[in-house]
């Protein structure tokens, strides 16, 4: 709007900014002033002055209606687009330029309720939805409570909206305790209408202050036969939980959840933790789970764990040696004088390489494998370099060299091997077979060196090995024979290399195990058939009902129809031919497509496959510091650091963001 005290006959000029909307413009004899409307305060109306200083103001101005100033901003753009586009509405191209802009209204899908509308340019700023919405940032992004006190963080704030009060890191802990709460409750009703069943991990964390944290993962294949998991538990453990009561606070926290009775698998770090725990938690879930034995529990441990622990042990036997190599390299690169030279003895022992020498970072313990690696190829000039540089003491025998070729050789297997379990997030349980065979043979054939060195080294790993093999090779075996492309041949193949002879009889365990865990999800299904399960559940119920009394009957119902009936989905899925390996094969979907064809075996590999083989997210495969939370994590209360690192996996997985939580912490740094 314009008001002019001149009662000359100039034209004014068209005012075509939308700013103008919040000014008027006066004329006092030849100066024009553009008053705000809100505030009164006088500026420039000057044609020449331009409207970027109107807008800056109306950005700071505090006696504004709380109009929101992308309209203006969106104006600006409109005049280079001809088309304004917020949130994928756009206005047409015709649009006048004088015309103010309209309000948009924007749903937000998952940050906001479905039914909260935001209506730009209209409504009052919501303080109360601005801190729910603050909480979930912080949790999301793993960011600190005290984000809110930082002054830097008001002051951006503050220049975005003004009329936002900011809370005090209680005020902050408390919403997102209540987030958590909301989110638990959803995980917590998703969880339970599961049709299959569920499979826990156990890590254990540790912190810089030397606390012992406890976390609880769930395992499962969802109805989309998508492959999921959500962490449940976070629980910090003081002196008070020694190890005999681990189980107690495992079976509390599977209470907590109501999922003990849903339990399929149950997946720990390693062999050193007591057989004793696995025992009562079994015991416990057997109560609830009558038509499946605790040998159908299947206790499985970590195969990266195992696979890390066994390259350590390899690395620890040649510690001398590789202090000698990172001793070498260090002198060589100690100077561009000695580097040169060394360079030119390689360059005489014609050695073919691109790769250049480097010091290992030796809690990564793949890097110390590459370090090896290179100087065995560097081998020769390194042997001569000692005959042109006096001052290089830190010579390798030709026995040594053959350790530390045969060692290398040893890792670049476990590193590979490393290389498939954390090539995927979340891999299905089947890829893990071959790979561990592998592993074993190559065990078996590293037994039956003569070497004084390298034979005690072999069968230390061998026997923690067999310790692995032991507990988990039928569960291994049952998720390869439930690959299309291997079925039991897969099995046949590899247990004919391993165990010669006594083959036969090792394949046949694996046979008999696998028709008996079928057996039992057929008697499952027969009573969902009869009406006896839970609703939404592929488990007999537990209630003492008068069905739950005739479960023997079912049993042999079950076992003397098998034979007058048709040909079982087991028996028909092994007897088909395998399906061709290829590249890009997804197992969970060719489950997913033949759940007709094998409606009680799928159900079985929705859960077999589902087993993680693994509990070591594929960023700290390499380390050998094992989990350490962060700093700003470790010094919460115990209820608030459970609930920001439970909430923000679900939040994370809830968005499709699977990026790597900041509670893995940084690895310590080596200072050279």
């Amino acid at each position: 709007m314009e008001k002019s005290n001149d009662s000359g006959t100039k034209k004014p000029k068209r005012l075509t900014s939308v700013v103008w909307n919040h000014f008027e413009r006066v004329r006092k004899a030849d100066i024009c002033y553009a008053v705000c409307v809100h505030c009164n305060k006088r500026l420039s109306g000057s044609s020449n002055s331009g409207t970027t200083h109107l807008r800056n103001h109306l950005m700071r101005c505090l006696k504004r209606s709380n109009f929101d100033v992308s309209q203006l901003l969106a104006a600006k753009r409109r005049k280079k687009d001809n088309t304004i586009s917020l949130a994928n509405i756009s206005f047409d191209e015709g649009q006048r330029k004088e015309e103010y802009v309209k309000p948009t209204i924007i749903k937000f899908e998952q940050e906001h309720k479905k039914d909260d509308i935001i209506n730009f340019g209209s409504s009052k700023f919501d303080q109360e939805r601005s801190q729910h919405d603050l909480a979930r940032m912080i949790i999301l992004h793993g960011y600190p409570l005290s984000l809110v006190e930082q002054v830097g963080f008001k002051v951006f704030v503050k220049n975005l909206q003004p009329l936002f009060e900011f809370m005090p890191n209680g005020a902050v802990e408390v919403s997102c305790i209540d987030i958590y709460r909301r989110e638990k409750e959803k995980v917590y009703d998703m969880i339970n209408r599961l049709q299959g069943r569920i499979n826990l991990s156990i890590e254990m964390w540790s912190s810089t202050e030397n606390y012992s944290y406890l976390c609880l993962s769930a395992h499962y294949i969802d109805e989309e036969w998508t492959l999921q998991k959500k962490i449940l538990n976070f629980v910090t453990l003081d002196s008070l939980h020694t190890e005999d009561l681990l189980p107690e606070v495992i079976i509390k926290c599977l209470n907590e959840w109501d999922i003990d009775g849903k339990l399929f698998a149950l997946t720990l770090d390693d062999c050193s933790i007591s057989e004793d725990i696995t025992l009562r938690i079994k015991e416990r879930v057997s109560e609830k789970r009558p038509f499946l034995s605790t040998r159908q529990l299947l206790d499985i441990r970590s195969a990266a764990h195992l696979i890390n622990s066994i390259a350590q042990d390899a690395m620890e036997a040649l510690q001398e040696v590789i202090q000698k190599i990172r001793e070498s390299i260090r002198y060589v690169r100690s100077s561009q004088v000695v580097q040169a030279k060394f360079n030119e003895i390689a360059q005489h022992a014609t050695i073919n390489t691109q790769k250049v020498l480097f010091l290992d970072f030796p809690v990564q313990w793949k890097s110390t494998y590459l370090m090896l690696e290179t100087a065995v190829e560097y081998r020769s000039a390194f042997s001569l370099f000692q005959d042109h540089d006096p001052s290089y003491s830190s010579t390798l025998s030709d026995e040594e060299w053959e350790w530390a070729t045969s060692v290398t050789g040893y890792l670049k297997l476990l590193v590979e091997i490393t290389n498939v379990f954390s090539g995927n997030k979340f891999p299905t349980a089947n890829v893990y077979f071959p790979e561990i065979c592998d592993a074993h043979i190559q065990l078996i054939d590293w037994c039956r060196s003569s070497d004084s060195f390298l034979s005690p080294m072999a069968m230390k790993m061998k026997a923690k090995f067999d310790k692995y093999w032991g507990k988990c090779s039928l569960a291994l075996a049952l998720a390869a024979v439930l690959d299309p492309r291997f079925k039991m041949k897969l099995v046949e193949y590899y247990y004919s290399l391993i165990y010669g002879s006594t083959a036969l009889e090792r394949i046949k365990e694996v046979s008999d195990g696998i028709k008996e865990l079928f057996n039992a999800y057929s008697i499952c299904s027969t009573m969902i058939d009869q009406g006896s399960a839970l609703p939404g559940s592929s488990l007999p119920s537990t209630s003492c009902s008068s069905r739950d009394r005739l479960k023997g009957f079912d049993r042999f119902l079950h076992e003397t129809s098998q034979s007058q009936s048709m040909t079982s989905d087991l028996d028909k899925y092994l007897e088909e031919p395998i399906f061709p390996r290829n590249s890009d094969f997804n197992i969970l979907n060719w489950w997913k497509v033949h759940m007709p064809r094998y409606p009680i075996l799928s159900m079985m590999a929705r859960d077999v496959l589902g087993t993680p083989m693994s509990t070591l997210a594929p960023e700290l495969a390499f380390t050998t510091g094992g989990r350490v939370l962060d700093s700003s994590r470790s010094s919460l209360n115990p209820d608030t650091r459970e609930a920001l690192i439970c909430t923000q996996d679900w939040l994370r997985n809830e968005s499709g963001d699977l990026n790597p939580s900041p509670i893995h912490s940084a690895l310590p740094l080596l200072i050279e």
